[in-house]
């Protein structure tokens, strides 16, 4: 297995073509298996999925210990790299970030995302100059550490719908530019699904662009050759295996039936085959 310096190179690298990136994000073992079995180069952990994989809603409400339980068990069965969606860092101040970060670090992680968003509808974004903050410190730790630490840079301008429509393409550039030069490698805008504006965020950014993959956004073709570096599924592949479950459970209840649980599901012997023996 690469050492964990290596595995953070390569991840970096990725963002720099010339294949655009995809991340079908992944929230436990199995599904980090799951995905890596079928040939993506890389892992990226969705914070809904994982957090509610153990019993809690999104939003930094699953305690840091169990994420980083989670994420453990994630790192000890792959050799993809694997980036942790970590929301605002579980942490008030830089300094909290950081050390948060250090202890995703230890756990084998190369990167993460940290978002601008915050859970207060009256001050829905975190002040941009404490969020670059954040970025400097984490970035600090990483080379403190000798660790190409990937740092995607989200702000959530047009997730929220902050502020009147036709002031955000500028103030999302406004703010991830800052935090490009605080240190972030990728930029990402979730909520972005028009083409030509997605076009304009490359081209103003000068820097590798994250885009979500979601109803009502462009075809990944479509993305790349805009310019686009990364694609992420973020919450999607959780909630499509939760649909299944759920369409299982129905149909057995409703009919007596199961055949959708055969028409989908892998072989035990593939399904074991997919984990280390020890």
């Amino acid at each position: 297995m690469p050492d964990q310096k290596e595995r953070a190179q390569q991840f970096l690298e990725l963002h720099r073509g010339p294949q655009i990136l995809i991340l079908p994000n992944v929230w436990d073992a199995a599904s980090a298996r799951v995905v890596e079995a079928e040939g993506f180069p890389a892992l990226a952990t969705s914070s809904a999925g994982l957090a509610n994989a153990l019993g809690y809603r999104d939003g930094e409400r699953i305690p840091l210990d169990d994420l980083l339980w989670m994420v453990r068990r994630i790192t000890r069965v792959v050799q993809a790299p694997v980036s942790v969606d970590f929301e605002s860092g579980f942490a008030e101040t830089p300094e909290h970030a950081a050390a948060n970060c250090r202890r995703l670090l230890d756990a084998g992680v190369v990167g993460i995302n940290l978002e601008d968003g915050t859970r207060d509808p009256a001050k829905p974004l975190t002040d941009a100059e404490l969020q670059v903050e954040k970025i400097r410190a984490i970035r600090a730790t990483a080379a403190a550490a000798g660790i190409s630490f990937v740092i995607n840079a989200r702000t959530d301008i047009f997730l929220r719908a902050v502020g009147p429509e036709e002031t955000r393409f500028d103030r999302a550039v406004e703010r991830l530019l800052q935090y490009r030069q605080a240190g972030a490698d990728c930029l990402f805008i979730p909520g972005v699904m028009d083409l030509p504006a997605i076009t304009r965020f490359v081209a103003a950014l000068h820097a590798p662009v994250n885009i979500l993959a979601t109803a009502g956004a462009s075809s990944i073709l479509q993305l790349k050759q805009a310019g686009v570096a990364r694609v992420s599924f973020g919450s999607g592949p959780m909630r499509a295996t939760m649909g299944l479950l759920q369409r299982i459970a129905r149909e057995a209840r409703q009919s007596g039936e199961f055949g959708a649980m055969l028409e989908h599901a892998i072989p035990y012997r593939d399904a074991n085959a997919l984990f280390p023996e020890n």
